[in-house]
């Protein structure tokens, strides 16, 4: 895999171990249409443009996709779409073959919230899942058949409840790595959708 040059900005998320969780087992073919979810700096994305030439990446945080376009430039990486808004908002009608999500899964209230756009990387409310379920129920909607969803989140934000809801939105899930920290296990989640 190649090494990327990074800038960063203290308002997107800096790249960590949940970001390199996700971008060392991306599961993408040539010819595969990828979208990538909260791209943040970019660096999931350009992992992905190095597999396939059909790269779209959104972010709720303009910061993110600010920063995301400097580091695409900055290794002359020019096959990745940027978009802005909501989980799926920017690409309504679109249908894409893989699905990256690195979700804002810690459970926070209101005490832990921060006052600016960083906090959409973490924010997952209460129980960590404010996000993460409306993803799962969203997603088939622009999966295409034999689509795969990679997303990273926290044991804190219950794995089992995630397996559940592919489960019953016509998808094999599975736990595919996981790296523990010493309050929680960082999960990478692969849903196959059948």
């Amino acid at each position: 895999m190649g090494k990327f040059e990074i800038e960063t900005d203290d308002l997107v998320y800096n790249p960590s171990d949940d970001t390199f969780l996700l971008a060392e087992n991306l599961e993408i073919k040539e010819g595969m249409s990828v979208l990538e979810i909260g791209t943040g700096s970019g660096l999931v994305s350009m992992y992905a443009s190095l597999l396939t030439d059909d790269v779209t990446a959104t972010d709720i945080n303009y910061n993110a996709l600010e920063l995301a376009e400097k580091n695409f430039k900055l290794n002359n990486i020019d096959n990745i779409k940027l978009k802005f808004g909501d989980l799926f908002e920017p690409v309504k009608n679109e249908k894409f073959d893989v699905i990256l999500f690195n979700t804002p899964y810690l459970p926070t209230d209101s005490d832990d919230i921060i006052n600016d756009d960083l906090n959409y990387a973490f924010d997952g409310g209460l129980d960590g899942r404010k996000v993460i379920d409306r993803f799962i129920e969203e997603a088939p909607n622009h999966l295409n058949d034999k689509g795969i969803i990679q997303m990273i989140q926290s044991s804190l934000s219950d794995n089992d409840k995630t397996l559940n809801m592919f489960d019953r939105n016509g998808f094999i899930a599975e736990i595919a790595q996981s790296e523990r920290f010493f309050f929680e296990e960082i999960v990478l989640i692969n849903a196959y959708k059948i």
